[in-house]
């Protein structure tokens, strides 16, 4: 069996492997401290981004995914890093963020380090678009470097006074005016949440009976705010290091809170946890990172999902598991020009590095290499053709379509070519019609084949 047959078996089971889980959401890029934000039918994912060959916190910007369905996600791009704020060490330290729109204009606020003190501090940048580009329009942070300023959280109340958190081992906050770049009022403490008292001693001896830690079971780092029928949430990072996720309420911003428990377990490969959750569609979901993907850990860390159900007015345990989330909000349409980095799984690609909404496209692809758009809907009406745009193509090699696995025969094959440039087309063979995931396969000869910028099928 030659190597380009071997390849292609180990593909198809990595490909079989991979066919129930859908944790962690991407594979391209090591995605820690996810902070999803819902704007009218489209969930943004703002995280931050490690680096492949990271043995500490090594990080230099930040990165932004949508998805329409829950399953299938979309690189939009690298909006911001280092680079946008002046005042920050450049090429590294570029930590938690969570973003947010307000009057139609985009503030993503952000933690670096603060050059001036040496420790970090909270910025913001400002777009007209979530996917950017972002400016800096204060030239310094909006609240100086100290020693635990890390981890912003925004939050707009129901009267329009909005509100930033941030803060690891003390938890700090204060008014943003309505402009979103300048804070409406003093930094204050928020107090209670690492007071022993307020879990109550019944709590701890549970902690210590179970094997936890004996260590606080207070705040740690990682907040996450917002409101919901009239109370307010805190979900946050807890217990020192390994840290899990718990949460406290209150009738008031401005507290006093209540410790209401653990929501999250320490999760697998990683130290750290750090996430927030939305609603959309009558649905829950819970973000978070692990250190699950093929040379993950505890500065390698990746988005996972579990979606959830209210208790009332309490957020249950929420157990960790492969699957994620396996219903979309919807099906997904293949008869819209598709960005090639869109998708629910994938093996051996990479994204581009570039800023904007447009043009990006998958890299580092090989023999062998794969991606699956998950519940694609093909109708009742079998596809004609299908077209692929490529670019920067360096080998012979293809582009093959299957329905949901890599066995049998494509429905559709392109070959690309060292001369192949823009968008190319082949018929599709066989009944794609229904419901199916739909598995895209780079075969070629040895060496990064091709860069790939999108797909359509066509009626």
């Amino acid at each position: 069996m030659n190597l380009n047959k071997i390849l292609a078996v180990a593909a198809m089971a990595a490909v079989a492997s991979m066919s129930m889980a859908n944790n962690p959401i991407i594979q391209t890029s090591y995605t820690p401290d996810p902070a999803p934000y819902v704007h009218n039918d489209t969930v943004y994912l703002f995280v931050d981004h490690d680096e492949d060959d990271a043995q500490y916190f090594k990080m230099k910007d930040w990165q932004l995914y949508t998805s329409t369905d829950m399953l299938n996600w979309t690189y939009e791009g690298t909006p911001m890093s280092t680079v946008t704020f002046k005042w920050a060490k450049q090429g590294d330290n570029a930590w938690a963020s969570q973003a947010i729109e307000r009057d139609g204009k985009w503030y993503w606020y952000i933690c670096a380090e603060d050059t001036t003190v040496h420790l970090h501090g909270i910025g913001v940048g400002v777009s007209d678009t979530p996917e950017g580009p972002y400016i800096d329009p204060l030239g310094k942070p909006l609240v100086a470097g100290g020693f635990g300023y890390i981890d912003p959280s925004v939050f707009i109340d129901d009267d329009g006074q909005a509100y930033i958190f941030w803060g690891n081992n003390g938890l700090w906050y204060a008014k943003l005016n309505r402009d979103m770049i300048s804070l409406g009022s003093e930094v204050m403490p928020v107090s209670g949440l690492d007071d022993p008292e307020c879990f109550g001693p019944k709590v701890m001896k549970m902690d210590y009976q179970a094997g936890k830690r004996k260590m606080k079971t207070g705040y740690e780092e990682g907040p996450w705010v917002f409101k919901r029928n009239g109370i307010y949430y805190i979900v946050y990072a807890a217990g020192g290091v390994p840290e899990h996720m718990a949460y406290s309420t209150s009738s008031s911003i401005n507290g006093p809170w209540k410790y209401q428990g653990r929501i999250m377990d320490e999760t697998k490969g990683s130290f750290t946890i750090h996430g927030g959750s939305i609603e959309i569609g009558g649905r829950n979901f819970m973000f978070y990172h692990d250190g699950l993907l093929p040379n993950g850990g505890g500065f390698r860390r990746s988005t996972s999902i579990e979606e959830f159900n209210w208790d009332g007015d309490k957020i249950p345990f929420i157990p960790f598991t492969k699957e994620g989330v396996t219903k979309p909000l919807r099906n997904f349409n293949p008869y819209q020009k598709v960005s090639a980095p869109t998708m629910a799984e994938s093996y051996g690609l990479k994204t581009d590095r570039n800023a904007g909404k447009d043009n990006h496209y998958l890299t580092s692809i090989n023999n062998g290499d794969w991606l699956k758009v998950r519940s694609v809907d093909f109708g009742n009406n079998v596809p004609s053709a299908v077209t692929v745009e490529v670019s920067d193509a360096q080998r012979n090699g293809t582009v093959e379509f299957y329905l949901d696995n890599l066995e049998g025969r494509p429905i559709a094959k392109i070959e690309v070519t060292p001369d192949s440039k823009g968008q190319l087309k082949s018929q599709v063979k066989g009944k794609a019609t229904g419901v199916h995931d739909l598995l895209i396969l780079f075969r070629g000869d040895d060496g990064e084949l091709f860069n790939f910028k999108s797909w359509q099928f066509l009626h």
